[in-house]
Protein backbone atom coordinates (compact mmCIF):
# COMPACT_ATOMS: atom_id res chain seq x y z
CA UNK A 1 0.00 0.00 0.00
CA UNK A 2 1.39 3.43 -0.91
CA UNK A 3 2.01 6.21 1.55
CA UNK A 4 -0.85 8.20 0.05
CA UNK A 5 -3.35 5.40 0.66
CA UNK A 6 -2.13 4.59 4.17
CA UNK A 7 -4.84 6.66 5.84
CA UNK A 8 -7.50 4.58 4.05
CA UNK A 9 -6.57 1.48 6.06
CA UNK A 10 -9.42 0.15 8.17
CA UNK A 11 -8.24 -2.61 10.49
CA UNK A 12 -10.26 -3.80 13.45
CA UNK A 13 -9.62 -6.41 16.08
CA UNK A 14 -6.32 -5.26 17.57
CA UNK A 15 -5.94 -4.90 21.30
CA UNK A 16 -5.54 -1.54 23.06
CA UNK A 17 -3.61 1.39 21.69
CA UNK A 18 -0.84 2.16 24.14
CA UNK A 19 2.66 3.58 24.19
CA UNK A 20 5.98 3.72 26.00
CA UNK A 21 5.22 6.54 28.37
CA UNK A 22 8.69 8.00 28.74
CA UNK A 23 8.66 8.95 25.06
CA UNK A 24 6.06 11.57 26.02
CA UNK A 25 7.39 12.80 29.38
CA UNK A 26 9.89 11.80 32.06
CA UNK A 27 7.48 11.70 35.00
CA UNK A 28 4.37 9.67 35.68
CA UNK A 29 1.99 12.65 35.62
CA UNK A 30 3.28 13.81 32.23
CA UNK A 31 3.09 10.32 30.79
CA UNK A 32 -0.49 9.87 31.97
CA UNK A 33 -1.46 13.32 30.70
CA UNK A 34 -0.31 12.41 27.18
CA UNK A 35 -2.37 9.23 27.30
CA UNK A 36 -5.43 11.22 28.41
CA UNK A 37 -5.02 13.57 25.46
CA UNK A 38 -5.21 10.54 23.18
CA UNK A 39 -8.08 8.92 25.09
CA UNK A 40 -5.94 5.84 25.82
CA UNK A 41 -6.03 3.92 29.10
CA UNK A 42 -3.02 1.61 28.74
CA UNK A 43 0.72 2.22 29.01
CA UNK A 44 4.02 0.44 28.43
CA UNK A 45 6.58 1.23 31.12
CA UNK A 46 10.31 1.74 30.63
CA UNK A 47 11.55 4.57 32.85
CA UNK A 48 10.14 7.08 35.33
CA UNK A 49 12.06 10.31 35.80
CA UNK A 50 14.96 8.71 33.94
CA UNK A 51 15.13 5.63 36.18
CA UNK A 52 14.45 2.17 34.79
CA UNK A 53 11.41 0.41 36.24
CA UNK A 54 13.55 -2.24 37.95
CA UNK A 55 15.76 0.44 39.54
CA UNK A 56 12.99 2.52 41.11
CA UNK A 57 13.05 2.64 44.87
CA UNK A 58 10.27 0.79 46.66
CA UNK A 59 8.64 4.11 47.54
CA UNK A 60 8.85 5.41 43.96
CA UNK A 61 7.40 2.20 42.57
CA UNK A 62 4.55 2.25 45.11
CA UNK A 63 3.73 5.80 44.04
CA UNK A 64 3.75 4.76 40.39
CA UNK A 65 1.52 1.75 40.99
CA UNK A 66 -0.91 3.83 43.05
CA UNK A 67 -1.18 6.53 40.36
CA UNK A 68 -1.86 3.94 37.68
CA UNK A 69 -4.55 2.32 39.81
CA UNK A 70 -6.16 5.68 40.62
CA UNK A 71 -6.39 6.63 36.96
CA UNK A 72 -7.50 3.20 35.73
CA UNK A 73 -4.51 2.84 33.42
CA UNK A 74 -3.38 -0.74 32.75
CA UNK A 75 0.17 -1.84 31.92
CA UNK A 76 0.49 -3.84 28.71
CA UNK A 77 4.23 -4.55 28.89
CA UNK A 78 7.49 -3.41 30.45
CA UNK A 79 10.57 -2.63 28.40
CA UNK A 80 13.54 -4.11 30.25
CA UNK A 81 17.26 -3.71 29.52
CA UNK A 82 17.81 -7.48 29.38
CA UNK A 83 20.07 -8.32 26.44
CA UNK A 84 19.71 -4.84 24.99
CA UNK A 85 22.17 -2.59 23.15
CA UNK A 86 23.90 -1.67 26.42
CA UNK A 87 24.52 -5.26 27.58
CA UNK A 88 26.83 -7.30 25.30
CA UNK A 89 26.93 -11.07 25.35
CA UNK A 90 30.18 -11.05 27.36
CA UNK A 91 28.51 -9.22 30.23
CA UNK A 92 27.26 -10.64 33.51
CA UNK A 93 24.12 -12.77 33.15
CA UNK A 94 23.50 -12.18 36.85
CA UNK A 95 22.65 -8.56 36.07
CA UNK A 96 19.85 -9.65 33.76
CA UNK A 97 18.56 -12.30 36.14
CA UNK A 98 18.49 -9.76 38.97
CA UNK A 99 16.51 -7.33 36.82
CA UNK A 100 14.10 -10.07 35.84
CA UNK A 101 13.53 -11.01 39.49
CA UNK A 102 12.65 -7.43 40.39
CA UNK A 103 10.39 -7.08 37.37
CA UNK A 104 8.61 -10.32 38.26
CA UNK A 105 7.55 -8.81 41.58
CA UNK A 106 6.62 -5.49 40.03
CA UNK A 107 4.73 -7.02 37.12
CA UNK A 108 2.67 -9.03 39.61
CA UNK A 109 1.68 -5.78 41.29
CA UNK A 110 0.92 -4.11 37.96
CA UNK A 111 -1.00 -7.05 36.50
CA UNK A 112 1.40 -7.31 33.56
CA UNK A 113 3.04 -10.43 32.06
CA UNK A 114 5.07 -9.21 29.06
CA UNK A 115 8.72 -8.22 29.49
CA UNK A 116 10.66 -6.89 26.49
CA UNK A 117 14.13 -8.37 25.95
CA UNK A 118 16.76 -8.41 23.20
CA UNK A 119 19.45 -10.94 22.27
CA UNK A 120 22.77 -9.39 23.22
CA UNK A 121 25.14 -7.51 20.90
CA UNK A 122 28.34 -9.37 20.09
CA UNK A 123 31.59 -8.44 21.80
CA UNK A 124 34.41 -10.05 19.84
CA UNK A 125 33.14 -13.63 19.84
CA UNK A 126 32.93 -15.83 16.76
CA UNK A 127 29.49 -16.19 15.21
CA UNK A 128 29.19 -19.70 16.64
CA UNK A 129 30.22 -18.67 20.15
CA UNK A 130 27.87 -15.70 20.05
CA UNK A 131 24.94 -17.88 18.98
CA UNK A 132 25.66 -20.57 21.56
CA UNK A 133 25.81 -18.07 24.40
CA UNK A 134 22.65 -16.26 23.32
CA UNK A 135 20.68 -19.50 23.08
CA UNK A 136 21.93 -20.70 26.46
CA UNK A 137 21.30 -17.39 28.22
CA UNK A 138 17.84 -16.96 26.79
CA UNK A 139 16.89 -20.48 27.90
CA UNK A 140 17.92 -19.64 31.46
CA UNK A 141 15.97 -16.40 31.37
CA UNK A 142 12.88 -18.05 29.90
CA UNK A 143 12.93 -20.73 32.59
CA UNK A 144 13.09 -18.05 35.28
CA UNK A 145 10.30 -16.10 33.56
CA UNK A 146 8.04 -19.13 33.20
CA UNK A 147 8.32 -19.91 36.91
CA UNK A 148 7.36 -16.29 37.64
CA UNK A 149 4.37 -16.33 35.30
CA UNK A 150 5.98 -13.93 32.81
CA UNK A 151 6.45 -14.02 29.05
CA UNK A 152 9.66 -12.65 27.59
CA UNK A 153 9.07 -10.91 24.26
CA UNK A 154 12.16 -10.69 22.06
CA UNK A 155 12.36 -7.55 19.94
CA UNK A 156 13.72 -7.29 16.40
CA UNK A 157 16.36 -4.84 17.52
CA UNK A 158 19.85 -5.17 19.03
CA UNK A 159 21.47 -8.58 19.31
CA UNK A 160 22.06 -11.89 17.62
CA UNK A 161 18.46 -12.49 16.52
CA UNK A 162 17.49 -8.85 16.12
CA UNK A 163 17.66 -8.35 12.37
CA UNK A 164 17.18 -11.87 10.98
CA UNK A 165 13.98 -13.87 10.95
CA UNK A 166 15.82 -17.19 10.68
CA UNK A 167 17.72 -16.47 13.88
CA UNK A 168 14.60 -15.36 15.73
CA UNK A 169 12.90 -18.60 14.73
CA UNK A 170 15.97 -20.60 15.75
CA UNK A 171 15.91 -18.87 19.13
CA UNK A 172 12.27 -19.86 19.65
CA UNK A 173 12.94 -23.46 18.62
CA UNK A 174 16.05 -23.81 20.77
CA UNK A 175 14.47 -22.42 23.92
CA UNK A 176 11.09 -24.07 23.25
CA UNK A 177 9.28 -22.33 26.09
CA UNK A 178 5.83 -20.75 26.38
CA UNK A 179 7.64 -17.98 28.24
CA UNK A 180 9.45 -16.79 25.08
CA UNK A 181 7.60 -15.10 22.25
CA UNK A 182 8.26 -12.17 19.91
CA UNK A 183 7.80 -8.43 19.99
CA UNK A 184 7.77 -6.87 16.53
CA UNK A 185 8.76 -3.25 16.03
CA UNK A 186 7.57 -1.88 12.70
CA UNK A 187 10.24 0.81 12.50
CA UNK A 188 13.45 -1.06 13.26
CA UNK A 189 14.00 -2.28 9.73
CA UNK A 190 14.98 1.20 8.53
CA UNK A 191 18.02 1.69 10.81
CA UNK A 192 18.97 -2.00 10.70
CA UNK A 193 18.71 -2.32 6.92
CA UNK A 194 15.84 -4.71 6.21
CA UNK A 195 12.20 -4.48 5.15
CA UNK A 196 10.04 -4.97 8.22
CA UNK A 197 7.08 -6.50 6.33
CA UNK A 198 9.36 -9.12 4.77
CA UNK A 199 10.63 -10.16 8.19
CA UNK A 200 7.16 -10.08 9.71
CA UNK A 201 5.78 -12.55 7.16
CA UNK A 202 7.95 -15.24 8.76
CA UNK A 203 7.51 -14.15 12.35
CA UNK A 204 3.84 -13.09 12.59
CA UNK A 205 2.53 -16.37 14.12
CA UNK A 206 4.82 -15.87 17.13
CA UNK A 207 4.25 -12.13 17.71
CA UNK A 208 2.41 -11.25 20.93
CA UNK A 209 3.34 -7.56 21.26
CA UNK A 210 3.93 -4.79 18.71
CA UNK A 211 5.79 -1.48 18.77
CA UNK A 212 4.76 1.17 16.26
CA UNK A 213 7.27 3.59 14.81
CA UNK A 214 8.15 4.81 11.32
CA UNK A 215 11.29 6.25 9.77
CA UNK A 216 13.17 7.21 6.62
CA UNK A 217 16.81 6.90 5.62
CA UNK A 218 18.58 10.22 5.33
CA UNK A 219 21.03 11.11 2.53
CA UNK A 220 23.97 10.56 4.86
CA UNK A 221 22.81 7.03 5.67
CA UNK A 222 21.28 7.89 9.01
CA UNK A 223 17.71 7.49 10.24
CA UNK A 224 15.05 10.14 10.77
CA UNK A 225 11.82 9.20 12.53
CA UNK A 226 8.41 10.25 11.24
CA UNK A 227 4.75 9.99 12.10
CA UNK A 228 3.37 6.47 11.62
CA UNK A 229 2.44 5.99 7.98
CA UNK A 230 4.62 8.84 6.73
CA UNK A 231 7.93 6.99 6.49
CA UNK A 232 9.48 4.07 4.64
CA UNK A 233 9.11 1.35 7.29
CA UNK A 234 5.99 -0.26 5.85
CA UNK A 235 3.81 0.35 8.91
CA UNK A 236 0.55 -0.11 7.03
CA UNK A 237 1.74 -3.32 5.39
CA UNK A 238 2.81 -4.63 8.80
CA UNK A 239 -0.60 -3.83 10.27
CA UNK A 240 -2.30 -5.66 7.42
CA UNK A 241 -0.05 -8.71 7.90
CA UNK A 242 -0.74 -8.76 11.63
CA UNK A 243 -4.47 -8.51 11.03
CA UNK A 244 -4.33 -11.33 8.50
CA UNK A 245 -2.63 -13.55 11.09
CA UNK A 246 -5.28 -12.76 13.70
CA UNK A 247 -3.08 -10.64 15.95
CA UNK A 248 -5.19 -9.27 18.81
CA UNK A 249 -2.50 -7.81 21.07
CA UNK A 250 -1.69 -4.20 21.84
CA UNK A 251 -0.18 -1.67 19.46
CA UNK A 252 2.37 0.24 21.52
CA UNK A 253 3.61 3.59 20.25
CA UNK A 254 7.38 4.13 20.43
CA UNK A 255 7.77 7.00 17.97
CA UNK A 256 11.39 8.01 18.77
CA UNK A 257 10.51 11.57 17.81
CA UNK A 258 11.83 13.06 21.05
CA UNK A 259 13.41 10.14 22.93
CA UNK A 260 15.95 7.70 21.48
CA UNK A 261 17.79 5.97 24.36
CA UNK A 262 20.18 4.07 22.08
CA UNK A 263 21.43 7.41 20.73
CA UNK A 264 21.83 8.94 24.18
CA UNK A 265 18.63 11.03 23.81
CA UNK A 266 16.92 9.61 26.88
CA UNK A 267 15.05 12.57 28.37
CA UNK A 268 11.83 13.89 26.86
CA UNK A 269 11.96 17.61 26.15
CA UNK A 270 9.21 20.23 26.26
CA UNK A 271 7.78 19.28 22.88
CA UNK A 272 7.86 15.51 23.50
CA UNK A 273 4.25 15.21 24.65
CA UNK A 274 2.94 17.08 21.60
CA UNK A 275 5.01 14.89 19.26
CA UNK A 276 3.84 11.75 21.06
CA UNK A 277 0.21 12.81 20.77
CA UNK A 278 0.60 13.64 17.08
CA UNK A 279 2.11 10.20 16.50
CA UNK A 280 -0.71 8.56 18.43
CA UNK A 281 -3.31 10.44 16.40
CA UNK A 282 -1.57 9.37 13.20
CA UNK A 283 -1.67 5.72 14.32
CA UNK A 284 -5.35 6.01 15.23
CA UNK A 285 -5.97 7.52 11.81
CA UNK A 286 -4.32 4.58 10.08
CA UNK A 287 -6.65 2.26 11.95
CA UNK A 288 -9.72 4.28 11.12
CA UNK A 289 -10.10 5.18 14.80
CA UNK A 290 -9.42 8.86 14.46
CA UNK A 291 -8.15 11.64 12.25
CA UNK A 292 -4.81 10.91 10.62
CA UNK A 293 -2.16 13.58 11.14
CA UNK A 294 0.15 14.29 8.22
CA UNK A 295 2.86 16.76 7.40
CA UNK A 296 6.51 17.30 8.32
CA UNK A 297 7.85 17.26 11.83
CA UNK A 298 10.39 19.90 12.79
CA UNK A 299 13.83 18.35 12.62
CA UNK A 300 12.62 14.82 11.86
CA UNK A 301 13.07 14.68 8.10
Amino acid sequence: MSRHSAAELRVRGFGPLTGIGDEAAPGTDGQLAALRRLGWNAIELRTVDGTALADLSAAAFDTLARRLAETGVTVTAVASRIGNWSRPITGDLGQDLAELDVLAERCATLGCRLVRIMSYPNDGLTETEWADRVLARTAVLADRAERAGLVLVHENCAGWAGDRADRALRLLRAVESPALRLLFDTGNGVPYGYRAPDMLRDLAPYVVHVHIKDAVRTPDGGTAYTLPGEGEAGVVECLELLAAHGYIGALSLEPHLAVRPHEGLAWAGEDAADLFVRAGQALAGLLGAGQSVTGPLDGSV
